[in-house]
């Protein structure tokens, strides 16, 4: 099973739009997928303690314990990833471990290209996660309306999606 996050917290948001361009690649390939919408489904903020018995974190974890990968989706703010999806990381912490991640970014523009290393680095130090080394950024011009406009973002998700599953694949056999 591949488990989608999607982080953004926002109504439009364009990162849920890449997720549901993975999903529905996922989909029409035949393969498992779950998803888990933070917008749709609150988390409480990490307090280092009752949090981590919170329902829907504890929902969270289980489909990540279960999930052979992770797709996840963020917008870019700051530089890095949304509060939300560290958030989400923070609360649902060792289930990540040894989890293929793959990511795809929505940002504003292309100064943010490499916000994704942050929390690449943090999961592979901290839960040796394999992390996709194909990840999405897009960009606004990418999208129209409520989906893809753009042909390579588009190609770019076909291959994280294949890179993904590969990965996963590889390492459960």
């Amino acid at each position: 099973m591949i488990l989608v996050i999607s982080s953004s917290l926002h109504p439009d948001s364009r990162s849920r739009i890449l997720a549901s361009a993975c999903i529905s690649r996922l989909e029409s390939l035949g393969e498992t997928v779950e998803s888990f919408d933070l917008s749709q489904t609150a988390l409480p903020q990490c307090d280092g303690m009752a949090a981590y018995g919170d329902a829907n974190v504890q929902t969270l974890t289980s489909l990540i314990k279960k999930a052979d990968g992770i797709l996840l989706a963020s917008p870019v703010y700051n530089y890095d990833v949304n509060s939300a999806a560290k958030n989400a990381i923070e609360l649902t912490g060792k289930a990540w471990t040894g989890k293929v991640v793959g990511m795809m970014l929505a940002a504003g523009g292309q100064g943010s290209y490499m916000s994704a290393m942050g929390l690449a680095n943090s999961l592979m130090l901290d839960f040796r996660c394999v992390i996709v080394p194909r990840f999405i950024y897009a960009t606004g011009e990418s999208f129209e309306g409520n989906s893809l406009a753009d042909e390579m973002i588009q190609e770019r998700v076909d291959t994280l999606v294949a890179e993904t599953l590969r990965l996963a694949k590889a390492l459960a056999s």
